[in-house]
């Protein structure tokens, strides 16, 4: 264990003798992350359900489509039919692992409840997995259920809510140790790995999510939830954490941007997590009434300053909330309480959240870096996962040094103790012995208005070792050229650190123009599809 010798700088939270950075808040005796050895996530998250009397009028979920409402105590129902189905019904014990494959639905956040419930272990997929990766695990014999009747005569999860007694659903004693579930990280640069998220990770980002609702004056509110609920971003929101903080979810199958708007406004949506191309669009978007929207969050992929920046002067009305986290931290890290704070420092993801410790760790050296120096970002604290399923080199080369997670991204922390993510460690470009964060040049990419949306990755140089290529979505009925967006970058460049602009040998070299950017459900830029020879690009010319 550390031992402290100085106590943290008040400012920036560094203790040189440790070169560890602490967060600036504590939570309160009455939000403290419980501690008690048997307690699993959803007896945690059913606990904070709204008072019974209240609980038959208030709603939890509302379908964007058909506008079909479910109350809390409708929920609350639903979870305990469907632990008593999956128990009785089809066998599933603690330790079983559950898959669910669905795209966002009112049914969603009751599976995954109803499986940690009966101690089972839920592993999410996307669901639009190819029909040969669905065909292989039917192969296995597994029993499936159909979220919905088909007129198959398939058991589906609809029947067991309905025939199944909430009164036999089983009382399974947990410990916060246990496995509560596994999820696969985005593998935007190599492959995914299965991350093991225990119910003590799980119970401290809903408590963590409780408290930054209270903070921000979020209970209550009413949220659209386009986030996909198999990324740990939409699963910890809608699945889990806003039913601990009252909200109202309204829910959408899969994203549409333009269904999205309408959305908004006719169930009255306060507030938006989202991803950064979803806050590009609305900065570009027009003719739309967002008057009741009061807070956008970003995560899952980063937000570039001149992009805030934009979306402020559009909606001065709304706080635009930066946070950062990773599957492996259970999707939470840093977070901006103050909206001031957040307006004053556009390219900043934040403050450490509550019970969480960073260090900044030299990546040539090893040592730690005290504020304003930039290195790999290690973090420690109760949202860190357990490890890699089946993989010990993996998780041995991830967490390291008493429990520190090596995030693999390149970060600085600055004096007043805001965490500024630069890029990817792994996806910096090496050029003439300079390291060029592709995002860097994106943020400047996306600032021209003829560019709908922008890549950059590496090609090899014979004489450089290696150069940045942008790869480019024309906007509408524009017809911007290679030379000009080379130009274009060229003139941005301004010798200074951390300044918006980018310096000398940050410059595009190469241009290709196409249709789509590849990104993940969570919106980060798949570069390894970008980098795939054998996988030819939409072509837009």
């Amino acid at each position: 264990m550390e031992q402290e010798t100085t106590q943290p700088d008040h400012r920036s939270g560094y203790c040189a003798s440790t070169g560890t950075y602490h967060p600036h808040l504590r939570l309160d005796k009455a939000r403290q992350i419980p501690t008690c050895a048997h307690l699993d996530t959803a007896s945690y998250v059913l606990s904070h359900f709204p008072h019974p009397d209240s609980a038959d009028s208030h709603v939890a979920l509302i379908d964007s489509a058909t506008g079909h409402r479910l109350t809390y105590s409708q929920l609350r129902v639903s979870i305990r039919s469907l632990a008593a189905g999956l128990a009785r019904a089809l066998g599933v014990q603690k330790g079983d692992v559950v898959l669910l494959l669905s795209p966002n639905s009112l049914l969603y956040p009751t599976v995954c409840l109803a499986v940690l419930s009966v101690g089972a272990v839920l592993t999410t997929a996307n669901p639009l997995c190819t029909a040969s990766e669905v065909h292989k695990l039917a192969a296995t014999g597994v029993p499936t259920l159909l979220m919905v009747r088909d007129g198959s005569g398939s058991l589906s999860v609809e029947e067991l809510i309905e025939e199944c007694d909430p009164c036999e659903a089983p009382e399974v004693r947990m410990t916060r140790a246990d496995t509560a579930a596994l999820l696969y990280s985005s593998g935007t640069t190599g492959v995914s790995k299965g991350v093991v998220l225990t119910h003590a990770n799980l119970i401290a980002i809903v408590t963590l999510l409780r408290w930054s609702c209270d903070v921000t004056g979020s209970r209550g509110d009413v949220y659209l939830g386009f986030l996909p609920m198999f990324h740990i971003y939409g699963l910890a929101f809608f699945a889990l954490g806003l039913f601990c903080a009252g909200a109202t979810t309204v829910v959408m199958p899969r994203f549409d941007f333009q269904a999205a708007l309408r959305a908004i406004e006719r169930y009255q949506v306060t507030v938006l997590p989202a991803v950064p191309p979803v806050i590009l669009g609305l900065v570009k978007t027009t003719g739309c009434d967002l008057s009741m929207l009061r807070q956008v969050g970003s995560g899952a992929a980063p937000l570039n300053r001149e992009l805030a920046m934009e979306f402020r002067r559009k909606y001065p009305w709304v706080e635009l909330r930066q946070a950062y986290g990773l599957t492996e931290s259970s999707g939470a890290a840093t977070f901006f309480v103050s909206s001031r704070d957040s307006k004053e420092r556009p390219g900043s993801v934040g403050r450490l959240i509550l019970e969480t410790r960073a260090r900044i760790v030299d990546v040539e050296t090893g040592g730690c870096l005290p504020p304003g120096r930039e290195g790999e970002l290690w973090l420690k604290g109760p949202t860190v996962m357990s490890g890699y399923l089946g993989n010990e080199e993996a998780t041995a080369a991830t967490i390291v040094s008493d429990g520190w997670l090596r995030t693999g991204d390149l970060a600085y922390i600055d004096r007043d103790g805001f965490v500024y993510i630069v890029d990817r460690i792994k996806e910096l470009i090496k050029h003439n012995g300079f390291q060029v964060a592709p995002a860097e040049l994106e943020a400047i990419l996306l600032g021209h208005p003829q560019i709908r949306d922008a890549a950059v990755i590496p090609i090899e140089d014979e004489k450089a070792g290696q150069i940045p290529m942008a790869y480019i979505v024309r906007a509408d009925n524009e017809e911007i050229t290679e030379d000009q967006i080379i130009q274009y970058v060229a003139k941005q460049v301004k010798p200074m650190l951390h300044d918006r602009l980018v310096a000398p040998y940050k410059k595009v070299r190469k241009v290709e123009f196409i249709d789509v950017i590849p990104r993940s459900a969570a919106g980060k830029i798949l570069r390894k599809q970008l980098r795939c020879v054998g996988n030819p690009l939409p072509n837009a010319n």
